[in-house]
């Protein structure tokens, strides 16, 4: 099991000052799963074609928040993810998705099916 350690660090600001810069856990989990590798993978599979309104990469940071959080209903996880609004974009969120369009994306998006890597 991976262990990751908060981290933060400073950078060098315009006026010779510093700003703490901190990243949260759930963004240093989300690093684990490269974009490009995401969004290449998303189009190869034609997995955006069936759900409306919500990116694969919304869904997946939706689902993920609702494993880490417990969630159990799309009420939580929507409420949950609006709480940060702000932050969303450092997750590469623009907005907390609509509780009914979770539903259809979880709904309609065809699932992919996972490949033997033994």
């Amino acid at each position: 099991m991976a262990q990751f350690r908060f981290h933060t660090g400073t950078a060098p600001r315009k006026e010779g000052k510093t700003i703490l810069q901190a990243a949260s856990l759930f963004n240093q989990l989300l690093h684990r799963f490269p974009r490009n590798e995401f969004a290449a993978l998303v189009r190869n599979h034609g997995a955006e074609r069936s759900a409306k309104g919500v990116t694969c990469w919304t869904q997946f940071v939706s689902m993920l928040f609702c494993q880490l959080g417990r969630a159990d209903f799309l009420r939580e996880i929507c409420s949950g993810l609006s709480c940060c609004l702000g932050k969303l974009v450092y997750l590469g969120i623009a907005k907390a998705p609509c509780r009914s369009t979770l539903s259809y994306a979880n709904e309609h998006r065809r699932p992919i099916r996972r490949r033997r890597w033994c």
